[in-house]
């Protein structure tokens, strides 16, 4: 009888066991109205982030923009002190001479530009493309060595040839003249080497400002 009552338990477990194995598991499906908010809540955030990044970016733009305008504003303030009226006017009337453009100097009967001058053409360059409005004057300069023909001439070939390589750096070259003094006009009026070297130069003047 015992065993009979032991083998009915069994069979009673195993088939509540088997029940149990059968029986599928619940799947919890989000209410659809939930999940439109939830997906709606996500893209709002996304859009507030976004307009915060270009709110961000916006005013970076204009403190950049008023940072550039006091820096020009800066230069041209700098550009109008360094300006000098020349007592010897030039060919288009009264001229001025800046500081801030620099000679150039050249070798003994020569007109080509060094590599060293090209550097302060290039700096030279770069002041008068912030003041698109300036034209200037070269005056080419030669030392007293050699007729006052050919000094002229080479005066000449000085000057034209510092302007072609201002008009080679994006400077108009109607906002460009040139005249050759020769050897009128020295720097320094002594009669040896290092003198010589101060007077063969093409020199700037700003005829219109």
């Amino acid at each position: 009888m015992k065993r009979k009552s032991y083998i009915v338990s069994v069979i009673f477990v195993l088939c509540i066991g088997l029940i149990l194995m059968g029986c599928p598991k619940k799947t919890v499906v989000k209410d659809e109205p939930s999940a439109r908010a939830e997906a709606a809540k996500i893209e709002a955030d996304r859009a507030a982030k976004e307009k915060e990044r270009e709110a961000r970016e916006k005013e970076v733009k204009e403190k950049e923009t008023v940072r550039l305008k006091e820096k020009e504003e800066q230069a041209k303030r700098e550009f109008e002190r360094s300006l000098v009226a020349k007592r010897t006017p030039g060919i288009e009337g009264e001229v001025f001479e800046s500081g801030l453009l620099k000679p150039i100097f050249f070798e003994f009967d020569k007109y080509d530009i060094r590599p060293g001058d090209a550097e302060i053409l290039k700096e030279n360059s770069a002041l008068l493309k912030k003041f698109p409005n300036v034209k200037i004057q070269i005056e080419g300069h030669c030392d007293e060595r050699g007729t006052n023909e050919y000094n002229l001439a080479l005066g000449e070939r000085r000057a034209n040839s510092t302007k072609k390589y201002l008009a080679s750096l994006g400077i108009a070259a109607d906002r460009i003249s040139t005249i050759s003094y020769g050897e009128e006009k020295p720097m320094d009026p002594a009669h040896n080497e290092e003198a010589w070297a101060k007077n063969r130069r093409a020199h700037f003047v700003i005829t219109a400002k």
